[in-house]
């Protein structure tokens, strides 16, 4: 049965996607005070850093997710992370996000990163095989909406109004690949 012990480190020509470790830390940090970071995840928590020190350091120990850290191939510097969670066995599927730091924006690396992990998913888990691949993104997101559209994901509906920010409601698109979507 498939479990996330196992970390992998995906190489592709923009990105390089390797497992995350406590030293990740400073840039999640920064990551977490970035306005526009804050805004596309939707984020409202507030964060200490002991605690996201600990839980940078203990991703390496999970396994009922997947947390990679992007990073730029041709620098080695951090540009983000991606996450393959709620894995369901049952129904062979799981969730996918990303949040990508300011320097990699507007860039390919989200796009070849989402690439990477859409492959890896559908490619390398097999034990059961995964046939379902979802995610939300928020209207206020239309770059994120883009590259998901150009990897092969396709709308499923939306999530009316499910996220206020700065005085405003934002619906949240639903959004998955499946396994017949790639031979398409």
């Amino acid at each position: 049965m498939t479990t996330f012990a196992d970390k992998p480190t995906l190489t592709g020509k923009l990105v390089v996607l390797r497992p995350m470790v406590a030293d990740d830390t400073e840039h999640m940090w920064a990551d977490l005070h970035d306005a526009e970071t804050i805004r596309l995840t939707g984020s409202h928590g507030t964060f200490e850093r002991r605690q996201l020190e600990q839980w940078c350091a203990s991703r390496i120990e999970q396994t009922d997710r997947l947390d990679l850290a992007v990073t730029d191939r041709s620098t080695g510097e951090w540009a983000g992370e991606v996450v393959i969670n709620d894995w369901d066995p049952d129904n062979r599927s799981c969730g996918f996000r990303i949040a990508l730091g300011p320097a990699a924006r507007n860039r390919g690396l989200g796009t070849e990163a989402t690439q990477l992990v859409v492959d890896y998913v559908f490619d390398q888990i097999d034990d059961p095989p995964v046939n379902r691949l979802s995610l939300e993104v928020y209207d206020l997101n239309p770059r994120g909406l883009a590259v998901y559209e150009k990897v092969g994901f396709r709308s499923e509906g939306v999530l009316r109004q499910a996220l206020l920010w700065a005085g405003d409601f934002h619906d949240a698109m639903v959004m998955s690949i499946i396994r017949a979507d790639r031979s398409l």
